[in-house]
């Protein structure tokens, strides 16, 4: 085994990206299918070596040894048996020559027997001394964990798990499904997980093969509620499909990211891939994954209470003319206003005195929004507020900035009037125009929530004593249509935990969700205004932009339908507008008001959706 960390220790600290699919770059590169792509190790070593060498250059930290079949089952139909030994230990020196000293080296071990296919009483003798050849020359030759992978049934990896733990290496026990969520031997994907859970030999369970993102996501949400240990996915990229003669398999780099961003998100601990996937795939999905900002480890910000002699503490409902009202318990409305992208801020200074005009309380400034670059959230809101006069609040977020420079920021915006601020994680780097961006995210929100608390008690984050303290008025984000809501549920209370005064969901196209979301928020002993973040839609593309690529995002079935059955451009934007409305006038009694986009800055549309404009 390496120097580095245990592997396992690490799939519980950070998430690891394994490699991509080995056989389909071998065939790629021209070699014929009915070759043993195994004994290639001793053939062509360069070219195993070159695909090792292109995953780990691709952000890849787990390399797989080509050795999915080099058992002596497999073996032996191409007259090969007796080269188990010599071809595993090949593979994993050309696999730890690609790897050095950073990256680890996974065994692959495939089954012996063919999909859907069950051990037999009197094969299981010869399977196992099989198994065990093969992975005794893998531990020998010193790999960091043994992937038993693309396994269907249950007897089978189980048994290999035990040899595989027999060798004292980690074990990764991982299956195959279907579109429906079973093996090929007809095991429910739960079921399997569940008897893997509760078997001794097995360190982590993994999904490799059988099916795409999608259907591997699917099957995700079945299993992880039975499973405690680290969970491992490894989809193909889209199920395949027969062009020209040769099995392709169409899903490209950035829809296989989307899908490995939502694992993450529901807290699966590595990512790879299978059949059909490559290092482009492995590439774009490695910088997506480490820029979000669950996947590095935070700085740990402790909460401190006001010093026992500090007098100059800001109650809640003083903080801000917005705070004042919203505490006393009447609707507030703001309209979210995008920073002009130079220096310009004529046009955007006219829609925030329109907003002024028509009563709207205050101004939403995103930070960045899609991790994009604009002029400053706090540059543009001092402009608002020395300019026009109305309360802006400054979405700030952890992605650009580390500690030091967020509690600079902090203390100089309270210091010129910047009362109001939405903390947020913010986007990853990779969703914006410049994707090769570095994501700082020394905190998430909750850390920075429990950062500007402290200011607001007296206390810097170095401990030292603020005086006076500030008085932010701090709100955080919710999103009530999360892909995990336990996880959600429980990010919200430990903001309010940490020192949240308010929230701000994303934007609610689904009613329904919002309320069922506030009836389980609402049982907290802490209870914190929360105001609802409304979008009213452009078109059916703008939909289905919303829905597909917005994090955080859901936009039910029947709302796309009915803006797909819009016509024109003004037909699609009324539609936008009532919806909304409708929305708005659903959650009205059970939320502390609106905060409504103006989709393109047009200002007049989200003005529309709270009555103050014809649109």
């Amino acid at each position: 085994m390496s120097a580095l960390q245990n592997i396992l220790s690490r799939l519980v600290e950070t998430p690891l990206i394994f490699d991509g699919a080995m056989g389909t770059m071998i065939y790629d590169k021209g070699v014929f299918i009915q070759t043993c792509y195994d004994e290639l190790c001793l053939t062509s070593p360069g070219l195993v070596r070159e695909i090792h060498e292109q995953y780990a250059k691709a952000g890849a930290e787990v390399l797989e040894t080509n050795s999915f079949g080099a058992n002596r089952i497999k073996l032996r139909p191409y007259g090969l048996a007796e080269k188990v030994a010599e071809i595993n230990r090949a593979a994993v020196k050309l696999a730890r020559q690609a790897a050095g000293p950073d990256l680890y080296v996974a065994g692959s071990v495939g089954p012996c027997t063919q999909g859907g296919q069950v051990i037999a009483g009197g094969e299981i003798a010869e399977v196992e001394a099989a198994f065990r050849e093969q992975v005794k020359a893998l531990a020998g030759e010193g790999v960091d964990l043994v992937i038993l992978e693309t396994f269907s049934d249950l007897k089978e990896l189980q048994l290999a798990a035990r040899i595989a733990r027999e060798e004292g290496v980690p074990v990764l026990a991982s299956f195959a499904v279907d579109e429906e969520g079973e093996t090929a031997a007809g095991t429910p994907a739960e079921k399997l997980a569940a008897a893997l859970e509760a078997d001794p030999h097995v360190d982590a369970i993994g999904l490799n093969c059988g099916t795409g993102p999608a259907g591997m996501y699917e099957a995700l949400l079945k299993i992880l509620p039975v499973v405690s240990k680290p969970v491992v996915v490894m989809p193909n990229a889209g199920m395949p499909r027969t062009v020209g003669g040769r099995t392709l398999y169409l899903a490209n780099p950035e829809y296989f990211t989307e899908y490995a961003k939502k694992f993450i998100e529901l807290g699966v601990r590595g990512i790879g891939g299978c059949c059909g996937s490559t290092p482009e795939h492995i590439a774009t999905a490695a910088r997506a994954v480490r820029g979000l900002s669950g996947v590095r480890k935070h700085i740990e910000v402790v909460s401190r209470r006001p010093a026992p002699a500090q007098q100059n503490i800001i109650p809640t409902a003083e903080k801000s003319r917005l705070a004042a009202k919203m505490f006393s318990g009447r609707k507030v409305t703001s309209v979210e206003i995008l920073p002009p992208r130079a220096s310009d801020f004529s046009n955007m200074l006219a829609k925030v005195r329109r907003c002024h005009e028509a009563g709207i309380d205050a101004i939403n400034i995103p930070d960045g929004p899609r991790a994009s670059a604009r002029v400053s959230p706090m540059i543009t809101a001092l402009v608002i507020l020395k300019e026009v006069g109305i309360e802006p609040v400054v979405h700030y977020c952890c992605r650009d900035r580390n500690l030091i420079g967020m509690q600079s920021d902090l203390l100089g915006g309270y210091a010129v009037g910047l009362t109001n601020y939405l903390i947020i994680t913010g986007d990853p780097p990779k969703l914006g125009n410049c994707p090769e961006a570095t994501g700082v995210f020394d905190v998430d929100a909750i850390g920075l929530t429990k950062v500007v608390s402290n200011l607001n008690a007296g206390w810097d984050i170095g401990g030292s004593p603020v005086d006076p303290p500030t008085g932010i008025l701090i709100g955080v984000g919710a999103n009530p249509c999360a892909v995990d809501l336990e996880r959600e549920i429980d990010r919200y209370f430990q903001k309010i935990e940490a020192g949240a005064e308010f929230a701000i969901t994303q934007p609610v196209f689904d009613a329904e969700a919002l309320l069922r979301f506030l009836d389980r928020v609402e049982r907290y002993a802490k209870r914190i205004p929360v105001l609802a973040g409304v979008w009213p839609l452009l078109s059916y593309r703008n939909a289905e932009f919303m829905n597909n690529e917005v994090p955080g995002v859901v936009v039910p079935q029947e709302i796309l339908r009915r803006m797909a059955g819009c016509g024109s451009g003004d037909e699609s934007r009324h539609a936008g507008i009532e919806i909304a409305r409708t929305i708005c006038a659903e959650i009205h009694d059970r939320v502390a008001g609106f905060q409504v986009s103006a989709p393109l800055n047009n200002v007049e549309i989200a003005l529309a959706v709270l009555g103050k404009s014809e649109g």
